[in-house]
């Protein structure tokens, strides 16, 4: 039985070692997964469990992660935590056997974390990301504002670092703050007193000003084998709430999947995230890890993270890939669980 080690990540790690548990009817792998939180739910999901150092980052997690896999005897690792530093030492791993299930390396994921930097460097022609101009300060919003303003009827902005869309808003021309917040309105916000805001803030880090997309979003659930797509999952979410998402196959988003996959080498489980908009099917991100939805996408027909840890141990030739069930509707649900 081979132990495989999830250190501290997002919490979608847990539906993944779910998924994998439930496939592994053979028990041939012994999950372990640590977290910095001592009653963290993700616990709940793994074969074993330990607790990470607090605040430990960089080189010392580094170190702490090999002390940690020859104690352990881990024989795969699937980082989240500091994935780009750990894929830089991955030789240090593998000299005391441990094999490191990166997605990309350090600098790949630095690019894809850098959502300007990424946008300028990804060539995808199918669905380019959408129109935008980075701003550092009041002076360039404005240029890149009455630039932009000319061609898109509404624009939005976002960090060009973040995740789980946090700090993304539309910029509303005809409301308040105020008033879009009495009425409940969600991720907006009025420009003028965007303008207000960072006028008092010189110089901040940096931002980007975007056309916004008012099309469907999706969500693409991806598993590559350096650099070559196995299986792309879409999922299309609904422009209405509580309608759940439906696992789109669409072709253009197969195409775009494995182009990603070809041109950053990336490896084990991916998400790329599109979304329609006047000019068609825009590339919003890549993140280097699962996503949040990693379990719907698997009700579709392919357990992708048991799929991803068989192939990375044994290979993928030979490694049957289920057919998808294109059309159906998924969602998920929460249940009341006890931590101790």
């Amino acid at each position: 039985m081979l132990r495989v080690w999830f250190n501290k990540t997002f919490s979608s790690v847990a539906a993944a070692i779910r998924l994998i548990r439930a496939a592994d009817t053979a028990r041939e792998y012994h999950i372990l997964c640590t977290h910095t939180k001592a009653f963290s739910p993700v616990f709940l999901a793994a074969d074993e469990s330990a607790i990470e150092p607090n605040k430990l980052t960089g080189k010392a997690y580094v170190e702490w992660c090999l002390e940690f896999c020859r104690e352990q005897q881990i024989a795969i690792f699937v980082p989240g935590k500091e994935a780009g530093l750990i894929s830089a030492n991955k030789e240090k791993f593998a000299a005391q056997g441990t094999r490191v299930l990166s997605v990309a390396d350090q600098q790949t994921i630095e690019l894809l974390n850098d959502k300007a930097a990424f946008y300028h460097h990804v060539k995808l022609p199918l669905a380019p990301p959408a129109e935008f101009s980075q701003f550092e300060n009041l002076e360039q919003f404005e240029a890149a504002y009455a630039d932009l303003r000319e061609r898109h009827p509404i624009l939005c902005v976002k960090p060009a670092i973040s995740v789980y869309g946090l700090g993304f808003s539309v910029l509303n021309e005809a409301r308040s703050s105020a008033q879009l917040l009495m009425e409940g309105v969600q991720y907006q916000m009025g420009v003028e007193d965007f303008r207000r805001g960072i006028a008092n803030m010189g110089n901040f880090r940096s931002m980007l000003l975007m056309e916004y997309l008012d099309g469907h979003e999706y969500s693409v659930d991806c598993l590559a084998d350096n650099g070559r797509l196995i299986c792309a999952i879409p999922r299309k979410k609904s422009l209405l709430i509580g309608h759940g998402q439906t696992i789109d196959i669409r072709e253009e988003i197969q195409i775009c999947a494995a182009e990603l996959a070809a041109q950053y080498n990336l490896n084990g489980i991916f998400n790329a995230q599109f979304r329609e908009g006047r000019n068609g099917l825009r590339l919003l991100e890549i993140n280097a890890r699962m996503s949040g939805g990693i379990g719907m996408a698997c009700l579709a027909g392919a357990n992708l993270p048991y799929l991803m840890l068989v192939g990375f141990d044994r290979g993928y030739e030979g490694l049957e890939i289920p057919a998808l069930k294109n059309g159906i509707r998924v969602t998920e649900m929460s249940l009341p669980v006890i931590l101790q």
